[in-house]
């Protein structure tokens, strides 16, 4: 079948690369794709938030799959878009409908969504402008550190984490007054702080069955140690260690067949990814988040370890029919490293020529914000590639990704050398 992929960063090359695999994929387009997904299948021109020109050419090419991979075209409704257009109802799409993907397009509604559903999530309150000085009551009530997060998208980065009363005063003021996120920060969810480890895990979903993907742990933080701000992220692992068995059993009955169950009850349709953003507390989950796709830079250590047939997975999810899919996944380590441009995630450079690529060995390179110009791979966003490397060995794929990370060079370069260290027994 023909595809085609929406996005252009390291998850979707992450996705490009699998799926460019399957014997059911005969072409596979992604829009606007970047350097590394031209290598699995033809980048087209097309602005993905314009939804007829993605319908048209949908139609045009005879594309029998839609998979979605950013956010923000599924918060904006292109599922339901495609799916209520005359040339391209019939087409599968990979991704919610719009009330589907408000899981992760409001925090107040997640948290409502949890609290309805009784699924374990942090305490919390939500405030706009006019509610700010309740806000800073509801501050006062709570211990620090103080959780705030902006209510709507804000790429990865919406989430502030202040130690102080008064710097958690003055950051409210700053997302509600000086609207520090934009159109995302008119309301911000505060709650609680959870203790505890975080842990991300990925479903694929019809709607009614369900496949627990392997799970990972990503590193947010742009400075070694977990500080400084927030990034979109700077590597992960996969699997993790202390996501045994018995945790990963209470995720299922606590947190993911309640929130299947919870969508069905909402008559809401979901036929995609839900990525589950977990605190373990003492060995129980709590939710920290919703994410309606699949996560950066989680995608580059998760899709190398699905061993079945990606594209076949889909297929079901499509359909219906997931429970006549049975996964295969590969028991290594998957660990990320991100190169990120110098000065990210605040200002950086573009157009950065980018050289050493050849010299990587055992190591999968996927790109994220860098495109082909002139016969040069340039960068053209804050996190520049993945370095992927999986062994039997969590401490070996660790120095793999490491080894390579330094062989590739363009100006300002920077990486966190400590992706996975704080796993390691």
């Amino acid at each position: 079948m023909n595809i085609l992929l929406l996005g252009s960063g390291g998850r979707e090359h992450a996705l490009a690369w699998k799926m460019d695999q399957s014997p059911l994929c005969s072409k596979l387009f992604i829009a606007p794709g970047n350097a590394g997904t031209r290598l699995c299948g033809t980048n087209v021109d097309i602005n993905i938030s314009d939804f007829n020109a993605v319908a048209g050419f949908v139609a045009e090419n005879n594309v029998q799959m839609v998979v979605v991979g950013p956010e923000d075209p599924l918060v904006n409704g292109i599922t339901d878009f495609l799916k209520q257009d005359e040339k391209t109802r019939g087409v599968m799409v990979i991704g919610p409908d719009k009330a589907g993907a408000t899981l992760e397009g409001s925090k107040e509604f997640a948290k409502e969504f949890m609290t309805k559903y009784n699924i374990p999530t942090a305490a919390y309150k939500s405030f706009t402008a006019e509610s700010y000085e309740e806000g800073v009551d509801f501050l006062e009530t709570l211990k620090p550190p103080y959780v705030l997060k902006a209510d709507g998208l804000a790429a990865g980065k919406g989430v502030v984490i202040v130690n102080s009363l008064d710097g958690a005063i003055d950051t409210l003021k700053q997302m509600l007054k000086n609207k520090a996120f934009g159109k995302a920060s008119e309301k911000v969810v505060i709650e609680e702080f959870l203790q505890g480890i975080e842990v991300s895990v990925f479903v694929a979903t019809d709607g009614k069955n369900w496949i627990l993907l392997p799970e990972a742990k990503d590193y947010k933080r742009i400075g070694e140690g977990d500080t400084g701000p927030n990034t979109g992220g700077m590597g992960a692992v996969s699997p993790v260690p202390f996501a045994d068995t018995n945790f990963l059993e209470k995720v299922k009955t606590r947190i993911i067949q309640p929130t299947i169950d919870g969508l069905n009850k909402e008559h809401i349709t979901y036929k995609g990814f839900i990525f589950v953003g977990l605190m373990s507390v003492n060995g129980d989950p709590y939710v920290i988040e919703y994410n309606v796709r699949m996560g950066d830079p989680e995608t580059e250590v998760v899709v190398p370890r699905i061993n079945s047939d990606l594209v076949e997975m889909m297929q079901h999810m499509s359909l219906g029919t997931l429970n006549e899919y049975i996964p295969v996944f590969c028991p290594e380590f998957a660990v990320t490293v991100m190169l990120v441009s110098g000065g990210y995630p605040g200002n950086y450079e573009k157009g950065l020529e980018i050289s050493g690529l050849d010299a990587v060995e055992g190591s999968q390179l996927f790109f994220a914000g860098a495109i082909g110009k002139d016969e040069k791979t340039v960068t053209s966003g804050g996190r520049v590639i993945a370095v992927t490397s999986m062994h039997s060995s969590m401490e070996k794929a660790i120095r793999m990704s490491m080894e390579n990370a330094e062989k590739i060079t363009f100006s300002n370069k920077f990486f966190r050398k400590d992706i996975g260290k704080d796993l390691k027994n």
